[in-house]
This record gives structure tokens, sequence and C-alpha cells, in this order.
């Protein structure tokens, strides 16, 4: 059954593209959104661009459809329909009935009253404004479009194996080694081929992805356990480049830590997306492996590091001071871990980075300059990427040119923008998306490094 989706200003600045994106249902949109959209429409942001994108679809649809107050047809099959209310804002548990919220609201109450025959849902990313709806009746629901489905454990990135004592003891011999067939995983595209299975059932089982990292576990010894990575180039599953002696004089204090740098130091992996908690060593490491590949080994002309003052296009001039002293509070959490970095390392002293951000091998900014540019042979890393939206980190990723490495890094369970979750927020949406891709690379790492203290406290607090 068809139904009427009524849209919150929200959505429409947070991917102009969802009038399309609702089937052949009706997509009906508040006068009122109109007004909100013009308020952003001259900002410089992507809030802004969004707003002025929306504007010029409605207009085209216009055009080329007739009158919005009236429904147009749209290309996915549906009809849109710029709605006005029939009386003035009144819901009867309103403070303030003239806000632009109630209005919004009141509308989809005329689109349910007016059609009955088929069910009228309110879409908003609003968490509060969906709960003020469902109390008053209205059945509302966040922008499904975006949102990833959680899959609990297996989704962390690292997958455990059963071996014999002998397959280890090959695997540290010869750094590789051949995996049953039957636990590949299909390529995208690729038919499959059942008769591989050895163990003569019919099911696949396939669980090796590209750049999935792999625990290997004697079955007769459980202790006795090696670590790799799965190549989907080579289909064998190959040993950690990590470094023994571990790299700016900081070394993985478990095996998560020794997956995630050899995640980051593989030049052939373009993306690799760092989830964790706080104190789980994210932007440390990520750090760390840039400045090997970026100042010691030469593979990149530059390592830039960058994180959302707010989400993306939110802009610095409200603080005051130039623009080293705006930026100050928000980049402070990577100048300590570059402090921590030198000071471990061979290069003693708080400030001994100094000399690479003065000739330009280090780069720290906010991320509401990067759309535009073309940032070839860099090492980027993005902190606090859970703040952005998925269309954000696709502004990101396509700025990317040869040679350009991105590191994502975040902890979706410390989320400040209030348009996106756990399940809709860039960060997650990139992993679920770039799973299986022979350029892209995920894991999560689960155990706090940080002290003792923090590890507690993130754990019970």
């Amino acid at each position: 059954m068809k139904k009427n989706y009524v849209l919150d200003t929200n959505i429409l600045l947070h991917d102009p593209n969802a009038i399309f994106r609702f089937d052949d249902n009706n997509v009906i949109i508040p006068i009122y959104v109109i007004e909100e959209v013009d308020q952003f429409k001259r900002e410089g942001s992507e809030r802004g661009r969004n707003a002025r994108h929306v504007v010029r679809l409605l207009d085209d649809l216009r055009e080329t459809g007739g009158s919005l107050s009236k429904g147009v047809k749209t290309k996915s099959g549906g009809f849109l329909k710029v709605a006005i209310p029939n009386k003035r804002p009144e819901l009867p548990t309103a403070i303030d009935k003239s806000a632009m919220d109630n209005a919004i609201l009141q509308t989809a109450f005329d689109v349910r009253d007016e059609d009955v025959s088929r069910p009228t849902v309110f879409v908003t990313m609003d968490t509060n404004l969906r709960i003020r709806a469902d109390a008053l009746g209205m059945l509302a629901e966040t922008y499904e479009n975006q949102r990833v489905e959680p899959k609990g454990g297996a989704d962390n990135g690292v997958t455990e194996i059963e071996v014999s004592a002998e397959e280890i003891d090959s695997f540290f011999q010869d750094g590789s080694l051949a995996p049953n067939p039957a636990l590949i995983a299909p390529e995208r595209g690729e038919k499959v081929d059942r008769s591989a299975n050895t163990n003569g059932d019919t099911g696949v089982r396939g669980i090796l992805t590209a750049n999935l990292c792999v625990l290997l576990r004697d079955r007769a010894n459980p202790s006795h356990t090696a670590l790799g990575r799965y190549d989907a180039t080579k289909r064998e599953i190959v040993g950690l480049r990590t470094p023994r002696e571990g790299l700016l004089g900081i070394r993985p204090r478990n095996k998560e830590q020794s997956h995630a740098l050899d995640l980051l130091l593989d030049e052939n992996i373009r993306l690799v997306t760092l989830v964790g908690k706080a104190g789980t060593g994210k932007t440390l490491l990520a750090l760390a492996a840039g400045l090997k590949r970026t100042v010691e080994d030469g593979m990149y002309t530059r390592m830039l590091v960058s994180r959302p003052v707010m989400p993306l296009g939110r802009d610095i001039g409200f603080l005051p001071g130039d623009v080293d002293e705006k930026l100050n509070p928000w980049m402070q959490p990577i100048f300590d871990n570059l402090e921590f970095l030198f000071s471990s390392g061979t290069k003693k002293g708080p400030r001994a980075y100094a000399e690479l951000l003065e000739s330009g091998q280090l780069q720290v900014e906010p991320l509401t300059y990067i759309r535009g540019r073309s940032l070839p042979q860099q090492y980027i890393i993005v902190d606090e990427a859970q703040n952005l939206t998925p269309h954000e980190v696709k502004t990101i990723i396509t700025r990317s040119g040869d040679g350009t490495k991105i590191v994502l890094t975040g902890d979706p369970g410390q989320i400040d923008n209030p348009y996106v979750d756990s399940q809709s927020n860039g960060l997650a949406v990139a992993a679920d998306r770039f799973r299986g891709e022979k350029v892209a690379a995920h894991i999560v790492l689960t155990r706090g490094e940080r002290s003792e203290l923090a590890e507690i406290a993130a754990n019970l607090l």
C-alpha cells in the first residue's frame, strides 16, 4: 500500500535527494520546510550547499512537472507535493503554537486527516520531534536511507579460525597460509562454486573478505596462536607487517592494535575505518603510522590531520583570535598525541613537531576547508568521524587523489551531531559500504590502553 511521507526540514538539509528515495509513495513537503530551507541557502557550509541543491531540484520539478501545490510525478515513480495546512498550528500540547516545528507537524496531521485511505508517516531526524509526534498519535520515523544494520560481534573486523599446529608452524615459517576455500567469501559479482567446500556440505560459509584481520588458533592447543590478514588478491592469509621495534617509540599493546598498525602501514589499503571507545589508541596509532610512512619512508608528500570543528561546514569565525588561536581548542587533542609521540620517539621535546608544521610535511586543519580540494599522495587522518554525515564522508573521500590514503577514526558511542546516530553516521556507513573492497579495511579496538583508571571509567561510567 502506498503511503504519505511528510518530510521535516532536516531531511532535505541532510540529503537533498531524499525526495526521490521513497519509491512510488507520496512525498509531502510542508510550505514551512521551504521557508526554513531558505534561511540556510546563503551559508557556505555543507548545509548551505544542500539547501541550494534541494531548491534547484524542486524548481526543476515545478518547471517540468507542473504546480507543486497540486503535485508532480518524480523520477522514482512517486508523487511530490508542497502542502499548505488548512489552519494555523493548533497542536493541543504546543507551548508555542507559532514554532516552526509545530507548524510542520500540524501539516502532517492535516495530510493524515485529508487522506484516510493510506497511512501517513512523519519523517524527521529530530529525536525530540519524533517523540512529540508519537505522543500526539502521529506515526513517526527517522530517515532510513543511509542507515546500516548492526551486525553484532562479527562486525569488528577480526575473525578467528581454528587450524592445526602444523598449519600455524607453516604460517610462521612461510609468512602465509592458504585457507580452506569454503571459508573464502565470494567477491562482488563472483559466482559461487559450492563444490569447493571440502567438508562436503552445500552451504556457503565464506567469512574471509578482503583485508579481514585473522586470528589463527591451534585447535589442539588454544594458547598457540598467530595473527594475520586475508589478502584477497593472493587468496592467502598473510603475516602482519607491524615492526617489532614499534613506531616512534610506541608498540602495539594488544592483538587489535597489532592488526590496526598493519592496516595503517599498508600502502595498498587506501581507506581504513578505525573504531573504538576512548583510550583504545585510535588517534595515536593513526598518527604514528602516518608519520612513519610520510616522514621516515617518504611514501606520502604530506600528512593532513583534520577533525570536525562541529559537524562539517560549521565555521570557526565565532571564536576569538587569529586562525591558529581559533583552531587550538578543537585541535588540541591532536597536538597532545603528537607531543606524546615525539616525546616517546627519537625527537625529544614537547614541541618537536613544529619543524614538520613549518616545512608543510604535517598539516592540521578543520574539515571546513576540505571541499573543492584535490589531495594527491597524502596521508589523511580524519578524527572524530562519527560526527559526520554519510554525505560529508563522501565529500572527504572523493577529495583523495592518486596515492592518497585516508584513515577515519571515531567512536559511534560519542556522537555530538544531533542528526546522526550510531547507525547513520558517516563512519559507520563508510565501514559498511566498503566492506569486502580490496582498497579498504576496518577494525574495532575494544581494549582501552590509556591507563587503568581510564579503562575502568570507560566501562563503568
